[in-house]
């Protein structure tokens, strides 16, 4: 079985910094998580973002309890004192670290109280309001902002950033430039972790795959066929039933005839 001799730490993921690129997956279930572990991944993240995924953070960790695990947090945390409240909550639950799309000064918050913190460069889901859905950093202008940007988040005490969507050759160059640990997610094989989620892997959505990147597999077709499985096994059963095929005599417990009699007239003598 492959995977790591030891659970990796930050400080541990710091040192490795230029030396390898690691692998890195989001997953969503515990079966994910342990088959994620036992197929060797280095690095895992989850959501963390609402009450339900909170519930089941704690059967993630224990899925995969060899494993760096870092959980995502709702975006549009107010206050520096509830993101604090929030990643404390995770690391208390058995989070390696916290991901955070928050601004530096929401992280720099949670990077004082030493919370391991994870921030987002690049092509950031909840701002493509103003970006749209596209690479960043293909102009002079948007490369020199995401390399200050960069550096806004190292100054803020950020360990690492999700770096999303940008040319592979200047995420290359970034990755270079900076303490950050970047987990290149459609940012090339330059950065210090390659990130992909379970679904893109599994190719378990109804979806134009993403250029990024890659299906090993089609859930989508097999979920498809073991729902029409469920479905035929559940129709099978409710004919058994009507045409009088199920129970068959091999599924039912049965009392002696003798017995049976006996008890049954006992019970009638002393109905009243």
């Amino acid at each position: 079985m492959l995977r790591p001799r030891k659970k990796y730490t930050v400080r541990d993921l710091q040192l490795l910094k230029g030396k390898r690129c690691l692998t890195h997956i989001h997953v969503k279930s515990p079966e994910e998580a342990t088959a994620a572990e036992q197929a060797g991944v280095d690095l895992m993240s989850c959501s963390f973002d609402s009450p339900a995924a909170q519930q089941r953070f704690p059967s993630l960790v224990e899925a995969a309890p060899n494993s760096f695990l870092s959980g995502a947090t709702p975006h549009g945390m107010a206050t520096p004192e509830e993101a604090i409240r929030v990643g404390f909550k995770a690391l208390e639950m058995g989070a390696s670290s916290v991901y955070c799309s928050a601004s530096p000064f929401i992280i720099e918050a949670m990077a004082r109280e030493r919370i391991p913190v994870v921030g987002h460069l690049g092509m950031i889901p909840r701002h493509v309001t103003w970006t749209g859905y596209r690479a960043i950093g293909k102009s002079a202008e948007e490369a020199q902002g995401l390399y200050q940007s960069m550096k806004e988040l190292e100054s803020a005490g950020a360990y690492a950033a999700e770096l999303e969507c940008v040319p592979h050759n200047f995420a290359s160059w970034l990755s270079s430039r900076t303490t950050l640990i970047l987990m290149s997610l459609g940012s090339g094989g330059g950065c210090d972790t390659q990130f992909l989620f379970s679904d893109d892997i599994l190719g378990d959505y109804d979806e134009r795959l993403p250029r990024h990147a890659k299906a090993y597999r089609n859930f989508l077709a097999e979920n498809r066929r073991l729902q029409q499985e469920r479905i035929a096994a559940f129709g099978e059963y409710v004919s058994d039933v009507k045409e009088g095929r199920f129970p068959e005599r091999s599924h039912l417990v049965e009392m002696d005839d003798q017995l049976l009699a006996e008890v049954t007239q006992s019970i009638e003598r002393n109905k009243s």
